[in-house]
C-alpha cells in the first residue's frame, strides 16, 4: 500500500509543531510533579488541560484535513475519503 502524505504549508506546519511543543511540555510538567509526589487532583487538572490541548490540535488537523484534502480530491472526482473521514468521525465519537 503506498504511503500518503499530506504536505502542508509552513505556517500550518509550524502552528502545529508549535501546538506539540506545548503539549509536549505539559506532559514533562505531569511527569515531575508525579516524581515530585503532587496531590491527585492537581495531576487530574494538569491531564484533563493536555487532553483538552490534543483534542484542540486534533480538531485544527481534522479541519485542515477537510478544507484541503478532502475538497481536492472532490475537486478531482475522487470520493474515496469520505468513507475514510466517516470512520474517523465515528472513531472520535466513542
Amino acid at each position: 500500500m503506498e504511503k500518503r502524505k499530506t504536505i502542508r504549508d509552513e505556517a500550518t506546519k509550524k502552528q502545529i509543531l508549535n501546538h506539540l511543543s506545548r503539549v509536549a511540555g505539559q506532559i514533562q510538567g505531569i511527569k515531575r510533579m508525579v516524581e515530585e509526589d503532587a496531590y491527585c487532583i492537581d495531576l487530574l487538572s494538569e491531564l484533563s488541560a493536555s487532553e483538552k490541548s490534543l483534542e484542540s490540535l486534533s480538531m485544527k488537523i481534522l479541519e485542515n484535513h477537510l478544507y484541503n484534502c478532502v475538497t481536492n480530491s472532490l475537486k478531482e472526482g475522487k470520493s474515496e475519503m469520505i468513507p475514510e473521514v466517516i470512520e474517523l468521525i465515528r472513531k472520535y465519537k466513542k
